[in-house]
């Protein structure tokens, strides 16, 4: 289980987490969870996604706890354990990792910028981008950032784990960048410490694995990293091997 003590992370949880073991996920963004005090509560989770083994019942979970007198719902789901492994379900979180890796210089393929922007409108479908880095003698960048968590077989991670019309449009306007003579990264960051290899879920969505491979061909780069995960927070971690 990867729950040593790390050097800095790039994100630090604002609590001290606490265990349970979920009883339920509803409504999407609703998980409803049993405390190892005993006591029942529903917690928010962050991820709008399909969550594909990663929400069963009786999966240890753990919560980071807020003191915003404002907040209806004191707890947020933040990391399951799986068989010893901690596996990070708040898709918050890789946008704020990526971008404080790069601010300390952790990522090699996108050094040596000096301005990053976030969540920048661009595209011809009125999107936004997660981030845009910048200097002066050289074209943007345009980093698209993708939370995974998906692992079916040992050692490799995969995205996605449901259908995403919205990730196949994601890569029609990084390869549009591309094609225009900017620089067009799309970056897995994989919420798990137990893989060293990435590849897309073709049988789960062939539509994505096709646009992704197409952007590719158009100029458009794959990075993926994994993440050193703790209770206390989350760490970018080694990049992995990514098999198209």
């Amino acid at each position: 289980m990867t729950t040593h003590v790390m050097s800095t992370p790039h994100i630090a949880f604002p609590s001290e987490l606490v265990a349970g073991r979920l009883i339920q996920r509803r409504m999407r963004f609703l998980a409803d969870v049993r405390l190892e005090s005993d006591e029942t509560l529903t917690a928010h989770v962050p991820n709008s996604g399909a969550m594909l083994g990663v929400k069963d019942p009786g999966t240890k979970v753990w919560l980071s706890e807020s003191d915003n007198p404002n907040r209806k719902l004191k707890h947020t789901l933040e990391m399951v354990q799986i068989d010893g492994t901690l596996i990070g379900v708040n898709t918050s979180h890789p946008n704020a990792i990526v971008s404080a890796a790069i601010e300390r210089q952790d990522i090699p393929e996108l050094d040596h910028y000096h301005t990053l922007k976030r969540e920048v409108k661009y595209g011809a479908e009125n999107s936004r981008i997660d981030l845009v880095l910048e200097r002066d003698d050289r074209p943007p960048c345009f980093v698209e950032v993708k939370n995974v968590h998906l692992s079916r077989d040992t050692g490799l991670a995969e995205f996605p784990d449901s259908v995403t019309t919205r990730g196949a449009k994601h890569m029609r306007e990084l390869a549009a960048e591309a094609e225009a003579g900017n620089r067009a990264v799309v970056m897995f960051v994989v919420q798990r410490g137990d893989c060293d290899r990435f590849q897309v879920a073709k049988d789960i969505d062939p539509g994505y694995y096709e646009a992704l491979t197409t952007a590719v061909k158009q100029g458009v780069e794959v990075l993926c990293y994994g993440c050193d995960m703790s209770r206390q927070g989350i760490r970018l971690g080694k990049p992995l091997i990514v098999t198209l």
